[in-house]
């Protein structure tokens, strides 16, 4: 296969159910049962789901949680779907799954090879690239930790904080992509590490970080984001986006 898979621009119909207003991306989908994807606009895991989504050809069904109020915490959500009242959610083939890298994976095994390489060193290496940003950067900044950020030492305290550990991971990620990246992160073809990348340089952006430092990452970020899967996904196109 070449860099990425023959992708066709969802339309959108908005159905109403609960308060929320949902999005459905009409693709073709391999199962008959059209997935639910519970999901926040602004977030990098969602997100990262979403653009596999895209990479899968996979129709779903976008149902709005509310981060900032706390929507996540609600003992209906916690209870039926994901006891760490965290998002994303995805509802498919009978099941409930959580963790976005542990989703990326699912969609791999039952939907066909898309965001891994074939061999075992490649799967290790973009899972380690994916793991750097998903599991040693993006936590550190995010919601729940920026709040406690507030509440312990101050407004004043977030953005330094968010824009510290953006860097030092940055840095780290660089020095790894220097040494893996072709044209996305790992060679010609976008992998799951890609999914990861894009998403945490948005981040980047939003506290401020100059990725001018990052020549390689930003370079990558450029390639990806000219891709329809990623512009699809893209938090501003979510039905729940809210204007800054």
């Amino acid at each position: 296969k070449g860099g990425h898979c023959a992708f066709t621009p969802p339309s959108l119909l908005t159905e109403q159910i609960y308060p929320f207003q949902l999005i459905s991306h009409t693709m073709t989908s391999i199962t008959d049962s059209k997935p639910t994807l519970h999901s926040y606009w602004r977030s990098s895991s969602s997100w990262r789901v979403r653009i596999a989504l895209n990479f899968h050809s996979l129709a779903y069904t976008y149902h709005p949680i509310n981060l900032l109020k706390n929507e996540q915490q609600d003992p209906n959500y916690k209870n039926k779907l994901n006891p760490t009242g965290m998002v994303p959610v995805l509802e498919i083939d009978g099941h409930v799954l959580t963790e976005s890298l542990a989703i990326v994976e699912y969609l791999e095994e039952t939907r066909g090879r898309k965001l891994f390489p074939q061999d075992a060193y490649g799967k290790s290496q973009v899972r380690r690239l994916a793991l750097q940003i998903a599991a040693g950067i993006q936590p550190i900044q995010n919601l729940s930790v920026l709040k406690k950020i507030v509440a312990d030492f101050g407004e004043e305290h977030k953005m330094p904080w968010g824009k510290h550990f953006i860097e030092k991971g940055f840095k780290e990620l660089e020095m790894m992509l220097s040494q893996t990246a072709g044209k996305y992160s790992y060679g010609d073809e976008v992998t799951i590490a890609d999914l990861c990348l894009v998403p945490q340089v948005y981040n980047a952006n939003r506290f401020s970080v100059d990725m001018d430092q990052f020549p390689t990452i930003k370079r990558v970020h450029e390639a990806c984001v000219a891709l329809d899967e990623f512009k699809e996904a893209h938090p501003d196109q979510m039905p729940d986006a809210v204007t800054q």
